[in-house]
């Protein structure tokens, strides 16, 4: 290789970053990015009180701590022009090398993408375990408890051979054994069924056809009859989904998934509090198909509180504890329940056992997927009496 061809070539890299930063710094800042589903981080400001300097230097302003350097760089990193087009890139070059995972996702077998499970914080978990012990303790009702397994348990065949993964099914049974809860299973009727479309393929919950088992697994614990599946006609609203996992894998050859449902909308009076004010709900939000982060179409997305009152059932009420998972499970539910109450921690920070008793709840469940309930940091509103 001569000299001058090698400064050509050190020649022509320079000019393409040039070209590449000009670019990035006159495009306009995007808010969202829509494949990777999360809002990207815009133009950090520097004020005078940043510039404060002061002894430990974790006490000083942004600029001394660095806090204002690293959230810079984020900025860069998220407007980079044609950042989308570089993540595919990335993981199509990792694939064709032979790798087989990108970014805590696993390319696995039938064009599914299957997130990471590792092994929890055994003190994190115990701590959730006891927040819900003292809910127990102090409920005034039945409070019954289970934890959904992902797709890396009950599609552990699809994974690559020797990825390693946490033993779900084991965490399962640790938190039964601490848990004071009634406890019902959700792992058999999921693994009896691990051969049917239970789990999407690029997105981290279950389908309406997984929560179809899960609601037969709740109903079977209640002594209540659940329908039987023959009895629903299948509905797909969607052919275009791609959910959170294709999301932070970077991939972009998997096909999409279908969306669909099973109970066609029975009529029920929906109220979601979705800002801290109530306003009228819907089981289905078709307005949500339109959009990337098309799971919301099940209730409209994540709210603190959701009540769901059918007129027209005779039966008790009932109050779930819940994740995102519960969204799909609510339309099986409505045809047992008079009234359906479902709270997010994430976002509720009132007494449970309190509004039990002003809304006289004949019966509570804990219910999270088992990645979320091990992760959890907002299970100890549960402590209040």
């Amino acid at each position: 290789m001569t000299k001058k061809y090698c400064i050509f070539i050190t020649a022509l890299f320079c000019v393409f970053l040039g070209v590449l930063t000009t670019a990035t710094a006159i495009s306009p800042d995007r808010e969202k990015s829509e494949l990777e589903n999360r809002s990207l981080q815009q133009l950090p400001t520097l004020e005078a009180s940043d510039f404060k300097l002061a002894w430990p230097i974790e006490e000083s302003g942004d600029f001394f701590t660095g806090k204002f350097m690293s959230t810079f760089e984020t900025y860069c990193n998220d407007q980079f022009i044609l950042r989308d087009n570089w993540v595919a890139l990335k993981s199509t070059s990792e694939r064709l090398s032979g790798k087989q995972e990108n970014n805590g996702v696993y390319f696995c077998d039938k064009d599914t993408l299957i997130s990471r499970f590792d092994q929890p914080d055994q003190k994190r978990v115990d701590t959730n375990v006891g927040y819900v012990n003292q809910f127990v303790a102090n409920a005034g009702v039945p409070v019954y408890m289970s934890l959904i397994p992902g797709a890396v348990s009950i599609w552990a065949d699809r994974l690559p051979e020797g990825a390693p993964n946490a033993d779900q099914k084991a965490v399962i049974d640790s938190i039964q054994g601490a848990s004071d809860a009634i406890w019902y299973d959700s792992y058999q009727q999921l693994w009896d069924h691990r051969d049917e479309d239970v789990f999407y393929r690029t997105d981290h919950h279950w389908t309406s056809l997984g929560a179809y088992y899960g609601y037969v697994s709740l109903m079977n614990a209640l002594g209540m009859e659940p329908v039987s599946l023959d009895s629903y006609t299948m509905q797909t609203v969607s052919d275009s989904f791609y959910g959170t996992v294709f999301s932070s894998s970077g991939v972009r050859w998997v096909e999409p998934d279908d969306i669909d449902i099973y109970v066609p909308d029975p009529g029920v009076e929906v109220t979601s509090w979705f800002t801290g004010e109530p306003e009228v709900g819907a089981l289905y939000n078709w307005d949500k198909l339109d959009i990337k982060d098309k799971y919301t179409f099940f209730m409209g997305g994540n709210q603190s509180l959701g009540v769901i009152k059918n007129p027209n059932v005779d039966g008790p009420k009932i109050l779930i504890l819940r994740d995102s998972y519960t969204d799909s499970l609510v339309p099986f539910l409505t045809q047992h329940f008079s009234e359906i109450h479902l709270i997010d921690l994430r976002y509720y920070r009132y007494s449970i056992p309190q509004y039990i008793k002003d809304n006289d709840i004949d019966m509570a469940v804990v219910l999270y997927s088992v990645s979320n309930f091990v992760t959890d940091t907002n299970l100890f509103t549960l402590r209040q009496p």
